[in-house]
């Protein structure tokens, strides 16, 4: 009887042991779903608030991307050598004068499709299919063109934009790549998802 009530008392402390480790794991479980709805809902994730781009330590040539609603936005400090090349490929675009105003808005709408001329900001995406396009800042021949002034090259289906953001004709995209609102907070910093005059 002694033995029972010792392997009796073992059971009953693994047992006890078992069950507070299933039920604590369960609350814990339980808990998830009603902690998540503290989190903002996807719905106002991607709304997206605007975005402050510290520009200070870009170099002339170099593209850093910053994520605004979830889209990669290019930022390039554009050379001079890449600024004086624009011209040189304009009758090989689809729209070299950004006639599509629905790729920028209006403050964007000139020769270097900014507002500063050395500052690019684009939206990341190839308007083909949304492949993010690579950058080739260099104005030397590419596998892709031989007479390439740098740009964007979209790896996915070969469409090609120039450092403007510009599409070349005869690509699968049909449109450049998109502006998005912003403007200048300082001469080092950004404000991606606002246009001028709606800062407050």
């Amino acid at each position: 009887m002694a033995n029972d009530a010792v392997v009796d008392q073992g059971r009953r402390r693994f047992l006890t042991a078992t069950t507070s480790v299933v039920g604590g794991a369960g609350v814990a479980l339980a808990a998830i779903p009603f902690i998540r709805t503290w989190e903002p809902s996807a719905a106002a994730r991607s709304a997206g608030a605007p975005v402050l781009a510290d520009i200070s330590k870009i170099e002339p040539g170099q593209k850093v991307t910053f994520s605004w609603r979830g889209l990669p936005v290019f930022v390039v400090n554009r050379s001079k050598e890449q600024l004086d090349s624009l011209p040189k490929v304009d009758a090989q675009l689809r729209d070299p004068n950004s006639d599509n105003a629905a790729q920028q808005p209006e403050y964007a709408k000139n020769e270097y499709r900014s507002i500063k001329p050395e500052w690019l900001v684009v939206t990341g995406l190839c308007t083909h299919l949304g492949c993010v396009p690579d950058y080739f800042p260099e104005l030397k021949p590419e596998p892709f063109d031989p007479h390439w002034q740098g740009g964007f090259y979209c790896p996915c289906h070969k469409s090609r934009y120039d450092i403007a953001g510009r599409v070349y004709a005869g690509v699968p995209a049909p449109s450049n790549l998109a502006v998005p609102p912003y403007h200048f907070v300082d001469d080092t910093h950004i404000m991606i998802g606002v246009n001028p005059g709606e800062a407050s």
